[in-house]
């Protein structure tokens, strides 16, 4: 299990990585030129620019409307409201504090019907379906996205009491047993920075001290396995492990949630064997998609 050591997770990539493979040929930005009418017969201007925004930040990563308008060789303005429209959709999402865009989660919704490589959901389901299977309560996928635990897939309880659909709720990292699964697997530097906070406070159990919040997360590596009660929402308790990838990169977290009543401490310690060996399943997936794709088989690792 890959913990603090340089690990990217899903929707994250750093600066320096290379741009993934088939992910489209490199183009020369200073060339684009959508500005022009000189365009084969049938094609709509506006769509072509929309695409090469994603293109653009698909190859660039965080980017300011000036830098996305000089690519497509138009005003800032127009590249603005293309930028708006593509986040209405969820194409691109905006940083708070830079303002600059980058593409969005929304993305992974097309991209799942003609994904070539690992698809998360898909590889994850054996697993997902095997814990709803055997615990009769809610259970979700998550990743993590700029710093957030982000649910994009669910299977509802069938118990009368039933937690609610988490599809698409984003939740900051501090206060999600899945967030927490995601802090463990942090590089240094992007944990130090996340653990000085501030942390926002939910309810009266969520965890907002550095030192607590950083003796969780210790725990959490030594159990391989998180847990919350009431800490995002009061009544509401959770318990994740990690999903890794074949060399051993957490890339999602799958999680049990449910009542506090009927998830009390006694029961969450139940559920953690169940819930590690349907993380293991959700991994194997990886490791089988590896395989498959003709690379050498992998070292076992546990």
């Amino acid at each position: 299990m890959r913990y603090s050591n340089g690990s990217v997770l899903a929707g994250q990539r750093p600066e320096h990585a290379e741009r993934p493979a088939g992910a489209g040929q490199d183009v020369d930005w200073q060339s684009v030129d959508t500005s022009n009418d000189d365009r084969a017969p049938g094609r709509v201007q506006s769509v072509e620019r929309a695409v090469t925004i994603l293109e653009f930040l698909a190859a660039n990563g965080w980017s300011g409307v000036t830098d996305v308008g000089n690519a497509l060789g138009v005003h800032k303005s127009t590249a603005f409201r293309l930028l708006n429209t593509l986040e209405g959709r969820g194409l691109v999402e905006q940083h708070v504090d830079s303002g600059k865009y980058r593409l969005g989660f929304g993305l992974l919704q097309l991209a799942h019907a003609v994904t070539v490589g690992p698809d998360i959901r898909r590889q994850s389901q054996p697993g997902c379906e095997w814990l709803a299977q055997h615990t009769d309560e809610t259970i979700t996928l998550s990743v993590c996205e700029d710093f957030e635990s982000v649910t994009i897939d669910q299977i509802v309880s069938t118990s009368t009491v039933a937690s609610r659909s988490w599809l698409g709720r984003r939740i900051p990292l501090h206060a999600a047993a899945s967030g927490k699964i995601f802090l463990a697997s942090l590089p240094d530097e992007d944990f130090e920075k996340i653990i000085a906070g501030p942390h926002e406070r939910f309810t009266p159990g969520t965890i907002t001290g550095v030192g607590e919040l950083r003796q969780e997360i210790d725990q959490c590596k030594a159990n391989g396995y998180a847990t919350t009660s009431e800490e995002f929402e009061e009544g509401l308790s959770s318990i994740a492990a990690p999903i890794l990838s074949f060399d051993n990169a957490v890339v999602a977290a799958i999680s049990i949630s449910g009542p506090t009543y009927r998830l009390d401490e006694e029961r969450l310690t139940e559920l953690a064997p169940l819930v590690r060996e349907a993380a293991a399943q959700a991994s194997a997936g990886f490791t089988y998609e590896w395989r498959a794709g003709g690379v050498e088989e992998a070292s076992a690792q546990s």
